[in-house]
């Protein structure tokens, strides 16, 4: 059964955009789903880590939001983790729900309805 994960890569900075994609596809096809869905990814650039991570102060950030069986997790952290342009990475169940809640309605209009 699929459950919804979100994952935040910090890549190193000097690594091209070109890599940085190839690298989440290669990532994202261990987990892919047979119904192929693609995951939500969104790119929020170099930014300045609060601290040194392997003597670099900037990172790459991306963050991604995707489904995926619990038994391909273990392998998929396995391939982060021996990436080397991974500085840092987590991975947790996703318990957002991404559907628009329904509008609040006027108690009164309820009532005439009724």
């Amino acid at each position: 059964m699929a459950r919804p994960y979100e994952a935040v890569y910090i890549f190193d900075s000097a690594l091209e955009e070109a890599a940085i994609n190839e690298k989440l596809t290669r990532f994202h096809a261990l987990v892919a789903q047979a119904d192929g869905e693609e995951p939500r990814l969104n790119h929020w650039g170099k930014r300045t880590l609060a601290y040194p991570i392997r003597k670099r102060e900037t990172g790459y950030y991306v963050v991604a939001n995707f489904q995926a069986d619990p038994t391909q997790l273990p392998e998929f952290e396995r391939a982060i983790k021996l990436d080397e342009g991974v500085l840092r990475h987590l991975v947790v169940l996703d318990e957002f729900d991404y559907t628009p809640s329904r509008a609040p309605t006027d108690r009164k209009e309820e009532e005439d309805e009724e």
